[in-house]
């Protein structure tokens, strides 16, 4: 006789794996856990003999259950607002002009060298509840509002407790090589110099970064500067990903491509090249609409190729305070299929098991034996429900590693 330490009941099973089904679905199902894993699923008439009287038994009502959701792109810790740019742009100020009055990224970037670590905290653990409510079980957060070793060592550090204090497990991303801070405007070869030389080194043995990442545009660091950084990653045994192809093809994609990266994001302008190098490589396309959305550009990501050529896609928030200021990955799931054409089940595979590769995680992301029993409970019919509506609230209990959690941090 099988003994779990819980077991769901009288539920759907959205199991995301390709078992052949919509979804990887399983209907009238049961979920067994043990040890904060996944012990068994399967039909209800399959379920191996247990003793159900000595089994906490939750009676799912015919409802969903999912695996818990993965927002792997976010610059969640962050100080300050960029509301007063967004009001100037919308009466017509320029970005120069903008610039010139102190906004754009350096405003976040003064604002978060001036706080304190506790200040970070609390910020960060706001937004933190907001995404466990959504049904959020995992997040990247990245640095790059620092600009400097002692700023960027403040917001992982602050990421690192988050990890340690909240139910939402956290992956540390080094982002140093975010923008030329304003102290070395015009020598963005020096900047490089100092994050691949001292700032990443550092920080990594301090057990501060799980991956590496670098914005590879003309606006940020060239092909060239961001294979340094990569180079000194690869030698530290740290994953790399790029911002990448935003605003143009630069090559940035291929070059993730050419270290195995997890991933390359953005990515509006691809080329075909690009993509069968990713194919190539294994690398994750991470899809965000809620910059494409904010900044109102009109070049698509090449959707059609990445399917044609096998690329797995996810989709994440890209949260922060200037191009996409979105706390809310059920909005993105909407957005990915209405602005990007993504069908219900690709979006859906896009913040769980696709979402999860992004981050280089094979532990979560779909519901099978052996998995992290993350998973929510969802009040809706099919699962195409939770990109067609937003701002409601179906999640009816959240589970992490086996438990059960309070959906208020």
């Amino acid at each position: 006789m099988q003994v779990f330490d819980a077991l769901w009941i009288n539920v759907q099973l959205a199991t995301m794996t390709d078992n052949g089904q919509p979804y990887g679905t399983i209907a009238d199902g049961v979920l067994a856990v043990k040890e904060g894993r996944i012990a068994w699923l399967g039909p209800k008439a399959d379920l191996p003999a247990t003793d159900l009287l000595s089994t906490p038994l939750y009676d799912g009502q015919g409802q969903w259950l999912l695996p818990g959701l993965i927002d792997c792109h976010t610059h969640l810790i962050y100080a300050g607002s960029r509301a007063n740019e967004f009001e100037m742009r919308l009466n017509g100020a320029s970005y120069q002009q903008i610039a010139e009055a102190g906004g754009g990224i350096k405003s976040t970037v003064a604002a978060t060298r001036a706080a304190s670590h506790e200040e970070l905290f609390v910020l960060a653990k706001n937004r933190l509840n907001t995404l466990l409510r959504q049904g959020v079980t995992t997040v990247e957060i990245k640095s790059g509002y620092g600009l400097d070793l002692a700023t960027e060592q403040k917001i992982l550090e602050v990421a690192a407790e988050l990890g340690r204090l909240h139910p939402i497990d956290i992956q540390k991303t080094f982002l140093g090589a975010h923008a030329v801070p304003a102290e070395y405007q015009g020598r963005a070869d020096d900047y490089m110099a100092l994050v691949v030389d001292q700032m990443l080194p550092e920080l990594a043995a301090q057990g501060l970064v799980d991956a590496v990442d670098v914005f590879c545009e003309g606006i940020g660091f060239s092909v060239a500067q961001s294979r340094l950084l990569f180079e000194k990653a690869n030698r530290l045994g740290l994953p790399v990903k790029a911002h990448a192809e935003q605003l143009s093809s630069l090559g940035g994609s291929k070059l993730v491509a050419e270290f195995s990266g997890l991933s390359a994001d953005h990515i509006e302008f691809l080329t075909e090249q690009d993509v069968s190098a990713m194919a190539a490589a294994g690398t994750v396309a991470v899809l965000l609409p809620g910059a494409y959305y904010f900044l109102r550009e009109t070049q698509l990501p090449p959707v059609a190729l990445l399917r044609q050529h096998g690329v797995p896609i996810a989709i994440s928030t890209d949260l922060n305070p200037g191009t996409s200021p979105f706390c809310n990955l059920p909005l993105m799931l909407n957005m990915a299929c209405t602005l990007f054409r993504l069908t219900p089940e690709e979006a859906l595979l896009g913040v769980t098991r696709h979402a999860a590769a992004a981050l280089g995680l094979s532990d979560r992301g779909q519901l099978a034996v052996g998995q992290k029993a993350d998973f929510g409970l969802y009040a809706i019919s099919q699962p195409a429900e939770l990109c067609y509506q937003f701002g409601v609230d179906p999640l009816r209990q959240l589970v992490k590693d086996g438990r059960v959690l309070p959906l208020t941090v």
